[in-house]
Formats: C-alpha cells, sequence, structure tokens
C-alpha cells in the first residue's frame, strides 16, 4: 500500500480535527452518539451505502452485509458509519423504477458530498442500484468500492431449475395460451425466489454487476457469488478492509474508470450476453466521468465478441452455475486478449494480474472460445428511417427465422391501448405482423418502463405462435427474450419517428446489416409530422416533473442533463 495522505489530509478531519467552535461541534455530536474522539479523529470516516430495505427482497441481506463491512473497516484502522440510500425495487416501483436511477444517483452525490466522508462502500444490485450507485460516487470522485448485493439461489418448481423473470414470461405466456393450470401457476409462484438476491438470471441486475467488476470497481470475483453463499459475508469484510486502504493510497473513481475500462464493461457486456438495459447505463456512467460511448462503439465491439455465457434468457443454466463455473473471472480470462488487462482496478492490481489463476470448471456454462453460444453480435445496435438516432435489439435472444423480416405494423398509441387491445379477436394481426408500442420512451412513460416485450396476442398463442417481431421506445427486462426491438431513438412522445407510424405501414427489421426502416414516402411522412400533437400527459409535480423536463434521450443515457461530465467537487465541504 502507498500511503499519500496524512491523517490532517484526510477529509473529514476538515469536520473533526480543527480547535474551533466548529470543530467542538462536529465532535461533540459524535460523542452523543458513544464513540471515542480517537474512534473518528484522524481515521478514515468510511460511509456504507446501503440500499437495503424491507420492501426490496433483492437486498434483505444487505443490513447483515453491512455489518460485516463495518468489521472489515474497523479491523483496517477507519471508521463505519452506514447511510441509508433510496432503494430501487425493481419488483414493486411505478412507473418505472429507472425513473428512480438518478434520484439515487443525486442522493448518493450529495451524502457523499455533504457528509464527512472519505471513501464509500456502495452496496447494490438490484436493476438500476448498481447505476445508481456509481453514477453518484463517479460524480463526487471520493475513493470508492462497489459490492454487489449477489444474484440468488436456482428457484425449482417439480424438480425443475426455475429462473426469476424469464421463466415468469415463459410459464405467463403458457398459462395464457392454456397450457398451465392455476394449480401449477401456484406452484411456480412459491418456488421462484427462494433466497435473498437479485435475479438469478442474466437479466439487468447480474449483468451490471458483472460490469462493474469488469470495470475494476469490486474486488475480484465479487459479482458471481450467490447472495446467500459464506463466501459473499467474507467479500463484504474485505471490501470494508480494502476502502480503508484506498483511501489512504487516494485511489478514486476517476484512477479507475478510464476510457479502456469502459471498453472492457461493453466487451463483457456483448461475451456475457447481458441485458440491453446496460448499454443506456454505461452510456450514463461514461458521461459521467466526461466520456462519450457512442452506440456504433458497441456494435463494433459486438461484432467481434464472442457469446459465452450460457445463461438465461440467452442460454440453459443460471448464476449460480455461473460461479461453480468459475464466474465471471473465467469468463474474462478466456477473452482476455480482447480486454485492456492494463486498466487498474479497486484492490491495487491491474485487470490483467487479478485473472491470473482463473479458469473455466464447467465449459457447458462457461463456454470455450472454439465452441461459443454465438460466434459474435449477442447485442445489435440498428439505425434507419424509423430510429435515426439507433435502437437496441438483443439479437442472441431472437429467434432467427426473424432477423431479416419486413411485415406490416399494428400500432399501439401507449400501453393502456395496448392491454385493451391485444387479446382482442378484432385486432387485425397474424404471425407476420410488427407490434409497434407508442409513446413508452424517458418522457413518453415517463422513465422508459421495461413494456419492450409487447404479449403475442392470445389468439396467435392458441396458435403455437412464440415470438414476433415486436418494436417500441421502451426498454424490456433483462430477463426476457423474443425479436425485440428496443430504446428507439428519439422517442416518440417528442415526435420522432416512431410517432408517425400507423397500421398496415410496412417496417423492415435486418439484424445483420443493422437497419431498421419504416418504408413509408417521405412526402407522406411530411405530411404526418405537420399533423402530429404531442400527446397531452397528466400534469406532474415534485421529482415526475424535472424528470421529464430534464432527462436525455435513451442514446445519451436517460441521465439529467444538468449532471452529466461535471466538474470534480471531491474537495468542497
Amino acid at each position: 500500500m502507498t500511503i499519500k495522505k496524512k491523517p490532517e489530509d484526510l477529509r473529514s478531519y476538515s469536520w473533526f480535527g480543527p480547535d474551533t467552535m466548529r470543530g467542538f461541534s462536529h465532535r461533540s455530536r459524535m460523542l452523543q452518539l458513544g464513540h471515542r474522539r480517537e474512534d473518528f479523529v484522524g481515521k478514515p470516516v468510511i460511509a456504507i451505502v446501503n440500499t437495503w430495505s424491507e420492501i426490496n427482497p433483492c437486498h434483505a441481506h444487505l443490513r447483515e452485509r453491512a455489518e460485516a463491512v463495518k468489521r472489515g473497516v474497523l479491523q483496517a484502522g477507519g471508521f463505519p458509519v452506514e447511510i441509508s440510500a433510496f432503494s430501487i425495487t425493481e419488483t414493486y416501483m411505478k412507473p418505472s423504477p429507472m425513473l428512480y436511477r438518478n434520484l439515487l444517483a443525486m442522493d448518493t452525490e450529495e451524502s457523499l458530498r455533504s457528509l464527512p466522508i472519505d471513501g464509500a462502500v456502495l452496496m447494490g444490485g438490484c436493476d438500476k442500484t448498481t447505476p445508481g450507485l456509481l453514477m453518484g460516487a463517479i460524480s463526487m470522485n471520493l475513493p470508492a468500492i462497489f459490492l454487489p448485493a449477489g444474484p440468488m439461489l436456482r428457484g425449482n418448481w417439480n424438480g425443475k431449475p426455475l429462473g426469476s423473470g424469464t421463466d415468469v414470461w415463459k410459464f405467463w405466456t403458457e398459462r395464457c395460451a392454456g397450457m398451465v393450470s392455476d394449480e401449477e401457476w401456484k406452484g411456480i409462484e412459491s418456488g421462484i425466489a427462494r433466497s435473498p438476491g437479485f435475479c438469478m438470471t442474466m437479466g439487468t441486475a447480474s449483468t451490471m454487476t458483472a460490469l462493474a467488476e469488469a470495470m475494476g470497481m469490486t474486488l475480484p470475483g465479487a459479482s458471481s457469488i450467490p447472495a446467500a453463499d459464506s463466501n459473499h459475508v467474507r467479500m463484504a469484510m474485505d471490501s470494508g478492509q480494502r476502502i480503508v486502504e484506498m483511501v489512504w493510497e487516494d485511489l478514486k473513481p476517476a484512477d479507475v474508470l478510464t476510457l479502456a475500462a469502459f471498453r472492457n464493461a461493453i466487451t463483457v457486456d456483448m461475451a456475457i450476453g447481458g441485458s440491453t438495459n446496460a448499454i443506456i447505463h454505461l452510456v450514463a456512467l461514461a458521461r459521467r466521468r466526461g466520456f462519450d460511448l457512442p452506440l456504433p462503439l458497441f456494435d463494433e465491439i459486438s461484432r467481434h465478441v464472442p457469446v459465452l455465457a450460457n445463461i438465461r434468457p440467452s442460454g440453459e443454466f443460471l448464476m449460480e452455475d455461473f460461479y461453480y463455473a468459475g464466474g465471471l473471472r473465467a469468463l474474462m480470462d478466456e477473452i482476455r486478449d480482447l480486454l485492456h488487462l492494463d486498466c487498474r482496478t479497486v484492490n491495487g492490481k491491474t485487470l490483467g494480474q487479478n485473472l491470473e489463476g482463473a479458469r473455466v470448471i464447467h465449459p457447458e456454462v462457461i463456454r470455450k472460445r472454439n465452441a461459443p453460444l454465438m460466434e459474435s453480435g449477442g447485442t445489435a445496435i440498428l439505425y434507419g428511417s424509423l430510429a435515426p438516432d439507433g435502437a437496441v435489439i438483443k439479437s442472441v435472444a431472437a429467434e432467427r427465422r426473424f432477423w431479416q423480416h419486413t411485415g406490416p405494423a399494428v400500432v399501439f398509441q401507449d400501453y393502456r391501448d395496448l392491454e385493451a387491445r391485444i387479446d382482442s379477436e378484432e385486432l387485425d394481426v397474424d404471425e407476420n405482423s410488427v407490434l409497434v408500442l407508442q409513446n413508452a420512451g424517458p418522457q413518453g412513460g415517463p422513465g422508459m418502463p421495461e413494456w419492450g416485450m409487447l404479449p403475442i396476442p392470445k389468439k396467435l398463442l392458441q396458435r403455437g405462435v412464440r415470438d414476433m417481431v415486436r418494436i417500441s421506445d421502451a426498454r424490456m427486462s433483462g430477463t426476457a427474450y423474443g425479436t425485440c426491438v428496443l430504446h428507439v431513438s428519439p422517442e416518440s412522445y417528442v415526435g420522432g419517428p416512431l410517432a408517425l407510424v400507423r397500421n398496415g405501414d410496412a417496417i423492415a427489421l435486418d439484424i445483420p446489416n443493422r437497419k431498421l426502416d419504416l418504408l413509408v414516402h417521405e412526402a407522406e411522412l411530411s405530411l404526418r409530422r405537420s399533423e402530429w400533437t404531442r400527446p397531452v400527459s397528466k400534469d406532474q409535480r415534485g421529482y415526475l416533473a424535472l424528470y421529464r423536463e430534464r432527462v436525455t434521450q435513451a442514446d445519451q443515457g436517460c441521465d439529467f442533463d444538468f449532471l452529466a461530465c461535471v466538474a470534480d467537487p471531491s474537495t468542497e465541504q
């Protein structure tokens, strides 16, 4: 450990050290809490930023893990203080938890800014908590380490492993088709989530914690450990110990999150068949750091990276299997020639050093380079007359027969319209139709809800149809699957071309050539554009009003326009 700071150089020392009236006030209040002067004066004060709450099942164990972090901090000579942060629970928040990622980022940044904090352990994992915590920490730029909550254990029903999210979509579709009874449905409901932790499929939660590790913001191997495993407790203690060392070393997010680190994250995202949501989050994280990650960069990297993680929804297995197969370190070792191995990580070593000794134990779960799940292109970026600023599709989860497809549009003006008409016998739709959902983007949703996996009309389900081309400016759950074009930009709510689509219009999807086109003459589109008016939305107040006014489009990360690339505030008091 290279010590760069003396006790009097600590940020917290300006609160607790001076022999002033303010210093007296700050020390006396810590004494009020039962601490001794020697506990906190001249020692690194470590914020344990905890997104635990009693209505967040993914983080149900983080109260206990916070105690393990505290032990590590104390053993390393630091002073731990637990701080609650806005807990975004993917399951319950309406209309979309994506609305609140930016709120968590602001909460994190302002807590670290306003309090006598020298370093932070960021505790999260449920989808939006990882990017939210990291965005705030990047903007504040104090020493910080991310502690992933870990995936839950495998689900079980009738002796079959269940994957949260993915199997919900699968069995709900079968139930709508009349293939699953009420009693069977209750059995699935009881067995699909049976421990603390986030979704054990390669959804957004598992994807984003993996990318946090790939970028160097976690201890090596931290993102793969199941929440219920005793190794998770030890990892929490190690994280607490390491953050104290990082404070003395003055190792900050800006030192770790280089442009090369972000490129590593994109590469790993493609290799794990990661959630399409990762693209929005990585763009937002990079913009907080002052970097631009244009969508074509994702596509460029995707074309050269094989998909090696045989994990649902793209593959067969679950995250517990991934851990036993060697975890993320083993997967990254398989593609080490595609990574920037000299990137620094929070443990002080390079990524290459952290991969030493990693190996694939179960090649059916983590595929070898000579036997990938897909040769390349797990995710594709599409452009064309329907998506001038880009759209995204998880091609590894789409049926091959739809990779090049032209069909007539069946348009739903918003989600309520979709719910009202999707299962109507009068709906003019067949398996070749292209389902289109409008007004579900960042402003239109609001908050870009996970409505992108539009349901298959019931009358088609009953005929055996299980996939169709579906297009929207919404997002899709990382646990979902199917030929779903997402994040169409600009969104329809602000007058993007998606707003101009009408029933019967021909739409052409061409994944190999990265094209998405509305096959309507420009003269007709100009007429429609002149007649278009923005949908009337309900009056919003408070945070929702701020969100709708200042959120950027999907290709810019859906962050607030006033928070990207801020100056370094870490010396402020």
